[in-house]
């Protein structure tokens, strides 16, 4: 894999943050008001209302319910904006029959360089019964989504100031994508950078026949991702574990004490089960578990 092209670093001037005023969304957002602070961008939050299925109710119930449903959403967005302030800030309250259409309206017109978000972290049967919305944007959006799962704990003060980035990468077309971004927030928080690469298998197990990749072949990969003009606080620090991607990302993660875990994903072309650039459902299980924020860069 060539290095990345890193001539000038990553400029977010946009970011967009999608609220439904859950609690994942309050944990997300301050991220997004740390992240538009570090980069002096301009912060947009984003609702989308859409319309609960009242089949038993009469025209004048349903005219009741949607006016209340506005009247929630607008005090919601009031106390999302007082959060703002100090802020170059916009809100948005849209209403659609779905999230996707009316998102990618938004992130088009608010011209979005990156997508923040929480998420329930919804696997197994209940990701199957009730889907992923989290899953769906960042298989799809255009823009890098930061994801912020349940199991992420984070300070006003803390979010979004990473001392360590995990990058994860099979060395991959997909993975191209997301290597610039991992630099760049490196570079931006002089940060430790950590690439990885998981080779499938168990400890103790490494001699595969025939083996995808050899230790020593996926270390000089993991050297040539990053050129040497990056500047970058700290040399990268490459290192190769055998697993099961999912688990040994996450594991490896809290090992190092990882403040932001960085993946490439492939485009859904119309199919959410698409495989990620890792393999299938490798980038929800990461997203859905993490402690720390995850960075998704569709290819």
């Amino acid at each position: 894999m060539k290095a990345a092209q890193v001539g000038s670093r990553v400029a977010l001037k946009n970011i967009l943050f999608l609220t439904d005023f859950s609690e994942p969304s309050e944990r997300a957002l301050p991220y997004a008001l740390a992240m538009a602070r570090e980069f002096g961008a301009r912060l947009h939050a984003l609702h989308v209302m859409i319309p609960q299925p009242y089949s038993y109710a009469t025209p004048e119930l349903m005219e009741v319910a949607i006016k209340t449903q506005e009247e929630c959403a607008e005090s919601s967005m009031q106390q999302v904006d007082a959060q703002m302030a100090g802020l170059v800030h916009q809100t948005h309250i849209v209403r659609g029959t779905g999230l996707w259409l009316p998102l990618v309206e938004v992130i088009n017109d608010c011209s979005a360089d990156m997508l923040v978000l929480g998420t329930h972290g919804r696997t197994g049967p209940q990701k199957l019964l009730l889907g992923s919305v989290a899953e769906e944007i960042f298989r799809r959006s255009a823009v890098p989504v930061l994801t912020i799962g349940p199991d992420v704990r984070s300070s006003t003060h803390t979010a979004a100031r990473f001392r360590r980035v995990l990058l994860a990468t099979d060395f991959s077309e997909e993975s191209k994508a997301a290597v610039p971004y991992a630099i760049s927030l490196a570079q931006e928080n002089q940060a430790e950078l950590v690439l990885l690469h998981v080779i499938p298998g168990r400890k103790g197990h490494e001699e595969r026949v025939p083996p995808e990749i050899s230790v020593a072949n996926a270390m000089h990969e993991l050297y040539e991702l990053v050129p040497p003009e990056a500047e970058l606080w700290c040399r990268p620090e490459p290192t190769v574990r055998y697993g099961e991607p999912a688990p040994t990302i996450l594991a490896t993660a809290e090992e190092l004490g990882a403040d932001l875990i960085v993946l490439g994903v492939r485009d859904s072309a119309g199919r959410l089960g698409a495989a990620t650039h890792l393999e299938r459902a490798v980038a929800h299980k990461v997203v859905a578990h993490a402690k720390c924020p995850v960075l998704t860069v569709r290819a």
